[in-house]
């Protein structure tokens, strides 16, 4: 995902000289691109992504820039949460949050639990919006769509080479979710890049599973949450985040909003920290949330289990 964005930003910053991109230190095999051919419009912030923000903020403000900030993890977003809520987004400044690789994150012993809050606090300061793409195809657009955008955006990629995923939507709207596989029996929401793991699961399952990616948490689809609540006596959400504040909670509380009356189970990370440390798919499979646990939350749940 993280290439789709650097060569999407690469062919909107062609267009506008405006773009700018600003890294914290990290990122340079996969910035090369942008670095080269706009070298006076990349800027090595160092180590310090504190001041990284509130850089992207001036020049946004004072220099009328569409300013785009670039670390892996925690460390663009809850590192300088402080700058993000103050600088950026209380100026409603135009800059583009992008993190690559929350949720299970690469580290210098492997993968590791990496910014598993950020969706939920990110999408509680107000005027920032959230994407979260699921594959290369989503982020191209939801690079596009965050530049068109006048104000702060975060977007939120996978780190690891996704493949692009099987669809029947191939119109992205923003704002708007995003169908997969159809199925009658339930539905699975999942976001970012584990909607991969939701697909493998579903094609897997006795049952007839649809599933939906959701690149967009802020704004949110209330309007399918509410179609689906039609169909489907229970939805299922799976995210690479804690399952308090992400999806499964937008999920919940459109349901209890608009008095829908049917179950979510929400798949994801519980509240809790964590020193295991492996490769994304023995951490998927730690944290039940791979295919096969994905399977048996669903026969469980039709055993009246959950």
């Amino acid at each position: 995902m993280r290439d789709a964005f650097v060569d999407t930003l690469c062919e909107l910053a062609q267009e506008d000289e405006n773009i700018y991109l600003i890294t914290g230190d990290l990122g340079y095999n996969v910035l090369d691109k942008f670095w080269n051919q706009y070298p006076e419009r990349f800027l090595n912030a160092g180590i310090c992504e504190q001041n990284m923000a509130s850089i992207a903020a001036g020049l946004a403000v004072e220099g009328d820039k569409s300013v785009f900030i670039y670390s892996i993890g925690n460390f663009p977003t809850l590192r300088c949460l402080e700058q993000i809520r103050n600088d950026i987004a209380y100026h409603y400044a135009n800059v583009k949050i992008v993190s690559v690789g929350a949720g299970f994150a690469y580290g210098p012993m492997g993968m590791s639990h990496h910014a598993t809050e950020d969706v939920a606090v990110l999408r509680s300061i107000p005027g920032v919006k959230v994407f979260t793409p699921a594959d290369p195809f989503e982020a191209r657009i939801a690079t596009q769509i965050a530049n068109k955008l006048s104000g702060p955006v975060y977007l939120r990629l996978g780190k690891g080479h996704e493949p692009n995923l099987e669809r029947i939507d191939t119109d992205i709207q923003y704002g708007k979710m995003s169908l997969l596989k159809e199925g009658e029996d339930a539905a699975i929401l999942a976001m970012g890049a584990i909607a991969g793991v939701a697909l493998e699961a579903a094609k897997r399952s006795k049952e007839k599973i649809a599933v939906y990616s959701v690149p967009f948490i802020k704004p949110f689809d209330t309007d399918r949450v509410k179609a689906l609540a039609l169909k489907y006596k229970v939805l299922y959400t799976l995210e690479e985040h804690n399952r308090i504040g992400g999806l499964g909670s937008a999920v919940s509380e459109t349901v209890a909003d608009y008095g829908l009356g049917i179950k979510v189970v929400r798949l994801g990370l519980d509240e809790t920290f964590t020193g295991i440390v492996g490769d994304q798919n023995y951490l998927r499979k730690a944290y039940r949330i791979n295919a096969e646990s994905i399977l048996d939350y669903i026969r469980e749940n039709q055993n009246g289990q959950l």
